[in-house]
């Protein structure tokens, strides 16, 4: 299996051979809508696509952790994360793929 990274401009030209429209045109609709992505993030709200997953921000509490180098007991600040979980059609297609 190899390994590529799907990049913005790779979105962008995508968008530009299926639907037709301007390199340019292209991009502002790739980055509005990565940037109404973060923006509800940034919020706090999940954003659900249907037939893709479910990206959401969670709250993790204060905890104690240790130092990897020392072993030594560390406190680790609360923060928010990021959490992904896959539709059922994304699992699926991809299970398929790696069948082949």
């Amino acid at each position: 299996m190899t390994s590529k990274t799907l990049t913005r401009a790779d979105l962008t030209e995508a968008l530009h051979e299926e639907v037709g429209l301007t390199r340019q045109d292209c991009t502002g609709l790739v980055e509005r809508t990565l940037g109404l992505v973060a923006d509800a993030m940034e919020r706090g709200e999940t954003v659900k696509l249907s037939g893709f997953g479910v990206f959401q921000v969670r709250a993790k509490r204060q905890r104690i952790g240790r130092n990897p180098k020392t072993g030594e007991p560390a406190t680790i600040e609360p923060r928010r994360v990021i959490g992904f979980r896959a539709s059922q059609v994304l699992k699926a297609r991809i299970e398929r793929a790696l069948a082949k």
